[in-house]
């Protein structure tokens, strides 16, 4: 705004952060799983760093090649994007601590392959929801993929259906209170939803 002035200094009221911590607030996505298939050999992800790209069903992630599925992701261009609840929290952060290249992943955590709808790619029983995608881009010099969801899928029945989020230094924060002010917001949301 034109003629405001900073009326004191910063550390009259913050405390400086860390800048190499800064990070920590603003991850704010829910932690997803990612499944993907190659040729039969189904695996598990866990990422944190996932993003809405606008009201159409375009998503991004970052992965890497020091993820065991990569590989399969650059290969067949498919995935899911499972939620798990907060009550799927240890077992998704346990999922994140090993590779899929020497262990079965739903084996190991006792967790249900589902048949998507439209890739090979499978969902995830367990997981609040789930949403079957397709990459359309790579950004390799950032290590990011841009999705299409093809369809979406949510286990209405579920009882626990609150997500929990990555703080990025061990520590995670499950969805609280719900806070309405979709009157407010209503000009601005697209028709539908």
């Amino acid at each position: 705004m034109a003629g405001t002035k900073a009326i004191t200094e910063p550390k009259a009221v913050f405390k400086e952060f860390p800048l190499n911590k800064a990070f920590t607030l603003l991850e704010s996505g829910p932690v997803v799983l990612v499944t993907t298939a190659d040729g039969g050999k189904q695996n598990i992800m866990t990422l944190s760093w996932t993003m809405v790209m606008d009201f159409t069903p375009r998503f991004a992630f970052l992965t890497g090649s020091w993820n065991y599925s990569y590989k399969a992701l650059k290969k067949t261009g498919e995935c899911v994007i499972a939620v798990p609840a907060v009550d799927l929290s240890k077992k998704t952060v346990q999922i994140g601590t090993c590779s899929g290249a020497n262990i079965n992943k739903f084996d190991k955590f006792k967790l249900t392959p589902l048949k998507a709808e439209k890739i090979s790619a499978p969902l995830i029983k367990e997981c609040y929801a789930n949403i079957e995608c397709r990459v359309i881009d790579h950004i390799e010099k950032h290590s990011i993929f841009i999705l299409d969801g093809l369809t979406a899928w949510v286990d209405s029945k579920r009882v626990e259906k609150r997500c929990f989020h990555a703080v990025g230094d061990g520590r995670f924060i499950a969805d609280g209170e719900l806070i309405n002010h979709r009157r407010i917001m209503l000009s601005k949301l697209p028709k539908g939803v």
